[in-house]
């Protein structure tokens, strides 16, 4: 397939700035020789995410279209052309395992943007560092970074580009306390993130006294939740938190409008998304979210960004993460850049100390790959748009 590449701005390719520059003339395996340099990324792109998905692979692909078309990537005086190997985990972490060998099995890929959601970055996660692959990822249960598998070398392996859930699911709890909601109801779809988030909130919930009035679990598949709605009506709950994703969200909002019941959403960063407001339509509005990083609008170079997002694809609106997708590309490449190789394990001792100016912000990260300057921002669902209310670090 043919791409029209779009050049990035000016001020954000000054922007990209490493904190120390990379030397060595050894020629890579694999890539070197083709001059291009292979990035793959996963996502759901099939199934009840696939809306996200496509905004993640999309995110990336611009990043990589835009590097390519500003010349692409200089190692030791040598042009390479960047290749997006995309693949689909479905949102499921025993596809996301087979993905994940398949990737590491390709010797010629130098790091992954990827996954998603973090049950299926918990099996994926592993496999690549055996393999010597650094993953960059939204994932955000904090088991990601804190059991995260190193390689034989002990190299931190995986970085997360946004906050995780124990500085989220915290701030949800409190932003409610906040809001004055003094008895909710936690309900969770069973997976990693959604139910580690739901913890994280239920545990901070108490300690604030505020009253968790009931606890439930449904899937991240389920369709009917009337009986679990019909229990938390007859508790007169205040307040649902929802631990899943947006299209699920999006259900169980409706399905709680059609019973009557008037309580406030809490709900996740995978719901901040344009797919929930649409799917969930009049039932939306009043949604209190939590976001693992700061929305398009406060980012400094975000209208641009979105202007030649929507340029390059007509009619698909930007969700939560296709911008740190994009961001994860290029810290990718900044990586490549500084280890003046495209070999993985080069790429992955880059990656110790990197700092870049990207979309989001400064990406840097700490010893056990959690990005420094991470922020929850706050919003609230009004005619239609997700409106920033609050921001906490």
């Amino acid at each position: 397939m043919n791409f029209k590449y779009l050049t990035l701005t000016a001020a954000l390719i000054g922007s990209l700035t490493l904190a120390a520059c990379g030397a060595g003339n050894k020629k890579a395996d694999g890539v070197a020789s083709s001059n291009v340099i292979k990035i793959a990324t996963a996502s759901p792109m099939s199934g009840g995410q696939s809306t996200v998905g496509k905004d993640n692979e999309s995110g990336a692909r611009l990043a990589v279209e835009e590097i390519n078309a500003a010349g692409g990537v200089d190692i030791s005086g040598k042009k390479y052309t960047i290749e997006l190997v995309v693949e689909d985990d479905a949102g499921d972490p025993k596809q996301g395992a087979t993905v994940a060998q398949k990737i590491a099995d390709d010797k010629s890929i130098s790091a992954v943007v990827g996954h998603y959601n973090s049950g299926v970055t918990a099996v994926a996660q592993p496999i690549y560092a055996k393999a010597n692959l650094v993953a960059l990822t939204v994932s955000s249960n904090p088991d990601i970074t804190l059991k995260g598998v190193k390689n034989d070398a002990g190299l931190t392996m995986v970085y997360r580009l946004a906050g995780h859930d124990g500085m989220q699911g915290p701030a949800l709890a409190t932003f409610a306390q906040k809001k004055g909601f003094k008895n909710i109801a936690i309900v969770d779809d069973a997976t990693a993130y959604g139910k580690g988030l739901a913890d994280q909130v239920d545990k901070k919930a108490r300690e604030l006294g505020v009253t968790v009035a009931e606890r439930e679990s449904a899937t991240d598949k389920t369709t009917d939740f009337k009986g679990i709605l019909t229990k938390l009506k007859a508790k007169g709950v205040d307040a649902i938190m929802w631990g899943g994703y947006d299209d699920t969200a999006a259900t169980l909002a409706k399905q709680a409008r059609e019973l009557g019941i008037t309580a406030t959403f809490l709900m996740p960063d995978a719901v901040c998304t344009d797919n929930y407001l649409k799917l969930a339509g009049a039932a939306a509005e009043g949604t209190i979210c939590s976001a693992t990083s700061q929305p398009l609008a406060d980012m400094k170079e975000g209208a641009a960004f979105k202007e030649r997002f929507e340029k390059r694809f007509p009619g698909q609106a930007i969700q939560a993460y296709g911008p740190l997708y994009y961001d994860g590309v290029y810290a990718a490449v900044a990586a490549i850049k500084k280890a003046g190789s495209t070999d993985a394990v080069k790429v992955a001792e880059a990656m110790k100390g990197l700092s870049l100016t990207g979309l989001s912000g400064t990406i840097a990260f700490d010893d056990i790959g959690e990005r420094k300057d991470a922020v929850i921002t706050m919003s609230e669902s009004k005619g239609g748009k997700f409106v920033t209310v609050d921001q906490v670090k």
